[in-house]
């Protein structure tokens, strides 16, 4: 049972200001990925290298509020922030039943779906874990089944040069990232968080 990273989630409180500032830090103009129905979100990408890429979502001016709170803590954000991250197991309910025998529910794997800018459906599965209980650290899984994976796109470039999480209580993030098999380098600190590090043409960005 292998995962390998997906995607990080950059969420923030105003997208389009999100998309400046990456635009800014990095010189790279994130491409639009779609609006996702019925959460009132959408979201703009960049290609991290290889397989994987930076998720920037937000709020969807042109859809109503939604009656529940959006993903990924968007709605109590003051600035963005990345908040989490996604892997891509080989089979992800197998993953799930793995991780649960070992002590760590990741949640039920729902399906989810998108317009991508061609009009094209883009549909998936994912877990949902509560990001306040792993405070985003632990990652959710996702499967995108049929459907052609963003990178396919040709998507932007800023590589991923390091990805390192703090936790007060590094020892509980390490057992249940254990539990999914997953790897990430957790070091004791406050607040709980994400250090990112892409390449640009003007140098390393450490992401907020």
């Amino acid at each position: 049972m292998t995962a390998g990273l997906d995607h990080l989630v950059l969420a923030a409180p105003v997208l389009a200001d999100a998309v400046a500032q990456f635009a800014e830090l990095t010189g790279v103009e994130p491409v639009p990925g779609g609006n996702h129905p019925g959460l009132s979100t959408a979201n703009y990408l960049v290609g991290l290298g290889g397989s994987a890429y930076l998720e920037i979502i937000g709020p969807d001016p042109a859809q109503p509020a939604p009656d529940r709170p959006r993903p990924f803590l968007v709605d109590r954000l003051d600035t963005p922030h990345v908040v989490t991250w996604a892997v891509r197991p080989d089979d992800l309910d197998a993953t799930v039943a793995t991780a649960r025998a070992r002590g760590y529910d990741p949640g039920e794997a729902v399906p989810m779906s998108r317009r991508a800018p061609s009009g094209d459906l883009l549909e998936w599965r994912l877990t949902t874990p509560e990001l306040e209980r792993s405070d985003g650290l632990v990652p959710f899984l996702i499967d995108w089944g049929a459907t052609p994976h963003p990178t396919s796109r040709n998507l932007p470039l800023t590589p991923l040069v390091s990805l390192r999480g703090r936790h007060p209580r590094p020892a509980a993030a390490r057992a249940a990232l254990a539990a999914l098999d997953v790897h990430l380098d957790v070091s004791p600190g406050l607040p709980a968080g994400f250090t990112v590090v892409v390449d640009s043409a003007r140098g390393p960005v450490t992401l907020p």
